[in-house]
Order: C-alpha cells, then sequence, then structure tokens
C-alpha cells in the first residue's frame, strides 16, 4: 500500500512556531521519561524540507 504524501505551506513564522512546538513537546516527553523517537523524525523532516516560494492569489 502506498503511503500519501501530504504538502503543508507555511511562512517562516508559521515554521518557526511548529518547530519551537515540537522541540517543547520532545523536552516534555524526555522528562516524563517517554521517548521521543517519533519527534525527532517530524523534526528532522520540516527542518531539511525544500523551502518553495509560491504566490497566493486572493480573488
Amino acid at each position: 500500500m502506498k503511503q500519501k504524501d501530504f504538502h503543508i505551506y507555511l511562512t517562516e513564522q508559521e515554521r518557526s512556531q511548529v518547530i519551537q512546538s515540537l522541540i517543547e513537546l520532545k523536552n516534555s516527553l524526555i522528562a516524563h521519561g517517554r521517548y521521543a523517537d517519533a519527534v525527532d523524525e517530524v523534526l528532522i523532516k520540516i527542518t531539511k524540507a525544500r523551502k518553495k516560494r509560491i504566490s497566493v492569489r486572493y480573488v
């Protein structure tokens, strides 16, 4: 079964907020003695994601 690809378009501010939230989640999980491997994988994907400039037209 093929996995679905998801695309999300974020501004620099939104991207920064997502990264900070994931870091806080990771720190919280570590403080409670739980595994944070899944959060690490998402952080890596977001930080290595290609940045694409798009233009938005409001009609």
